[in-house]
């Protein structure tokens, strides 16, 4: 794989390797590559494109295959990023402290990180949509459809916001410790209640910050040393506590079993791609759930970074063990140098893969069949292939510029 992208060539990564500091935690950079990876290719298994008649139809297999749910408690690993997010933003901040350096130096280099990529993914798709509104003119249908593949920015905002408060977040975990995490969830607690008891659905958009801040406040308690410290018992109990948790949260009556969102049409019916906001009862099964355990967040979410977290600290030195080897440490080195492309440009590569098969009339309308699930090895297998020639022409604009010797 190495072998495709030039500009990164297998020497310079093992160079790099080579250079990798002793108190270096790859278990980190692991993490944010295996979480991001996670998500691309659990975005492409559960979301249905039926492109008909009527119009577009996006799906969530999740919401049409019963049981499905199950995966998604392992699948959504999206807390995980937030989590290596907070380590990340912890090292970083005390890094500049040291050097002297403003927290304005610290934002800074935070956002360009974030912005560059952005910027050239939204510019190239600004130039798509004008080229559709033109060739289509009279039928707003593709261009509106274009709009679809920037589903991504939704977290990268939040990620943002996040990271923008991180220097804040930090004071309050020096003072305050364990106390701000505690506050997370009772505030996070306290948006549920006032949404599902009180039907005060307003205050829903609340739990967008404090549940990523929780995610993201567990990775200071990461980057101080303190989940290290504690006594393997102590991961069994958040990772099991977190799975009993999950368990008694979702057979309630108020939160949905899934940890994604099933009713994946709404986007679609915001944009008009379809003329019947009601899909057939031969196409959508019984999963369609009308509450969202991510869009807002949850509790549910909540107790999931806990699981996850726990079941992370467990599998740490193992996977240490593993990563310590040159070959699997030069693939994550390899896999971080191009995260936010990759995030970015994962559902234009699947956007073009259901346009393709669409033209030549392959996919299978009886979602969760045998013959649908062996059409799904194909349509991940198209995609990564589109993506990996995205990622050719793109990734390069995500690295920093390598500082010539003199």
């Amino acid at each position: 794989m190495m072998k495709l992208f030039p500009w990164f060539a297998s020497s310079r990564l093992a160079e790099l390797a080579a250079q990798t500091p002793a108190s270096r935690d790859r278990y980190v950079d692991f993490l944010r590559a295996f979480s991001i990876t996670v998500v691309v290719i659990g975005h492409w298994i559960i979301t249905v494109v039926l492109i008909g008649h009527s119009g577009l139809k996006v799906l969530s297999a999740v919401g049409l295959i019963s049981g499905t749910w199950v995966a998604t408690w392992v699948l959504q690993v999206m807390p995980l990023f937030f989590f290596v997010g907070g380590f990340s933003n912890l090292v970083t901040l005390d890094s500049f402290k040291r050097r002297g350096e403003p927290v304005s130096a610290f934002l800074r280099t935070r956002a360009v990180r974030l912005l560059k990529p952005t910027s050239i993914f939204l510019g190239v798709w600004f130039f798509i949509f004008v080229l559709l509104t033109v060739l289509f003119k009279g039928n707003a249908r593709p261009a509106r459809a274009s709009i679809l593949v920037l589903g991504p920015l939704w977290f990268l905002g939040v990620y943002l916001i996040v990271t923008l408060v991180a220097p804040l977040m930090r004071e309050l975990h020096r003072r305050y410790h364990v106390w701000v995490p505690v506050i997370l969830v009772v505030l996070t607690i306290l948006v549920d209640l006032f949404r599902f008891r009180l039907n005060i659905p307003t205050v829903r958009s609340m739990n967008i910050a404090f549940v990523w801040l929780f995610a993201h406040q567990l990775g200071f308690f990461y980057a101080d040393g303190s989940l290290q410290r504690m006594p393997k018992w102590a991961h069994v109990a958040m990772t099991l506590g977190g799975l009993a948790v999950l368990v008694a949260l979702t057979n309630i009556g108020v939160y949905p079993k899934s940890m994604v969102g099933t009713g994946m049409g709404d986007l679609c019916r915001l944009l008009n791609l379809y003329a019947s906001p009601v899909y057939p009862e031969s196409v959508v099964g019984t999963g369609l759930e009308q509450v969202s355990n991510m869009n807002p967040p949850t509790v549910c979410i909540v107790v999931l970074t806990c699981w996850l977290v726990g079941a992370a600290m467990l599998l740490r030195d193992p996977l240490n063990r593993w990563l310590a080897r040159q070959r699997p440490w030069m693939t994550v080195i390899l896999a971080n140098s191009m995260i936010m492309t990759l995030y970015l440009w994962h559902l234009t590569a699947y956007a073009i893969a259901s346009m393709l098969f669409y033209l030549i009339g392959f996919g299978c309308k009886a979602v969760g069949t045998p013959l649908w699930w062996l059409q799904r090895l194909v349509w991940i297998v198209v995609s990564a292939i589109i993506l990996m020639g995205i990622l050719c022409i793109f990734a390069r604009f995500e690295r920093p510029a390598r500082r010539k010797k003199p």
